[in-house]
């Protein structure tokens, strides 16, 4: 039955705050679900747990590609606090990311929904049970985040070129076949970038001091956070929050040196390489090549024959559970936040 204006003006304050998903305190919590992300079961599961929230929230579906970018642009245009849940992988994420940009009044966080979430690694081996705590998560700190900016496409993670990047893109492609599963898919799209069409391309690359110009280079890869792709940590101490971009770029190697050299790249061992790869940590790098070059921010291929890669004007607030630590042996800076008290 329909409220009158009347009724709505006697209800409690809670539960018409509930109803927008704003606290007392005027924070406003939104959880956007990817219903797409993960494994079939995943949705229900989680609502299950927003049920017994003790905090008023909202919540919205995405049902495309986009969505979750416009629902925090719009959450965002209100100009009133808001803490936005990515709930899926790090596509979800990336969206949430790009809505937020910029928006000092916009905190962000990912709900590890997703089969990836490379991201939230930075956190340790527990990070998926400390940000499905949505009790702690809600009320937990945040950070500032440096962010990645590509061609003008927003990431909060790693961005990369080279044949991990053209792996990453035809994974895709083999997942639209009904019969293939998603190991399958990568089984086929390594066979396939490694064995059949070869490791290295022609690529010219500025950043810093470092000038290679036209030359074949097997990968490279710029770092705000630390892993990607599933299972590599290139630059196990790069930080989301220090203002530099921790790049490497991977020089042509025979396809028995990359089967060696693809183990100790994914354990951020790279310094015993010198010969093999080249490191910059600053602030930018560009590159071009006469073909397109396949790119991955984030998870999300994008094609051109030139690249600028720089760290972002803009930064994003990332909340996280107090106590999580994603600073290797430390912590990191973080501006406390209760759902009682506003940010």
């Amino acid at each position: 039955m329909e409220r009158t204006n009347n009724e709505r003006e006697r209800m409690p304050a809670a539960r018409r705050a509930e109803r927008n998903g704003v606290c007392e305190n005027g924070v406003r919590h939104l959880f956007i679900i990817n219903p797409a992300a993960g494994k079939k079961n995943t949705t229900a599961q989680l609502e299950a747990l927003l049920e017994k929230l003790s905090f008023p929230h909202e919540v919205v579906y995405t049902t495309g590609e986009g969505d979750a970018q416009r629902f925090t642009e719009e959450a965002a245009r209100t100009g009133e606090p808001v803490r936005v849940y990515a709930c899926g992988g790090d596509g979800t994420l990336n969206e949430v990311v790009n809505g937020a940009a910029g928006h000092s009044h916009v905190a962000i966080t990912n709900v590890p929904k997703g089969t990836g979430n490379d991201f939230l690694k930075i956190f340790g081996p527990d990070y998926r049970a400390l940000f499905y705590n949505l009790e702690a998560l809600s009320a937990g700190p945040e950070t500032p985040f440096d962010l990645i900016d590509c061609n003008g496409k927003l990431g909060i993670d790693v961005v990369c070129a080279g044949v991990d990047a053209r792996i990453a893109a035809d994974v895709h492609r083999y997942k639209d076949w009904w019969f293939v599963s998603g190991i399958g898919a990568y089984i086929l799209s390594l066979l396939e970038n490694v064995f059949l069409r070869g490791i290295a391309r022609p690529i010219t690359v500025h950043m810093g001091e470092i000038r290679w110009e036209d030359k074949p280079a097997s990968l490279l890869c710029i770092c705000n956070g630390r892993h990607y792709g599933g299972g590599f940590m290139p630059v196990g101490d790069a930080m989301p929050d220090d203002g530099i971009l921790d790049m490497l770029l991977v020089r042509k190697v025979g396809l028995f040196t990359f089967l060696r050299l693809v183990g100790k790249y994914a354990k951020g061992l790279y310094k015993e390489y010198p010969e093999l790869i080249q490191d910059y940590h600053g602030a930018a790098v560009s590159f071009s090549a006469k073909e397109l070059i396949t790119v991955v921010v984030d998870g999300e291929v994008m094609r051109d024959t030139a690249f600028t890669v720089r760290l972002s004007e803009k930064k994003v607030n990332f909340f996280y559970p107090a106590g999580a630590v994603y600073r290797p042996g430390g912590t990191g800076a973080a501006v406390s936040f209760s759902c009682g008290t506003p940010f």
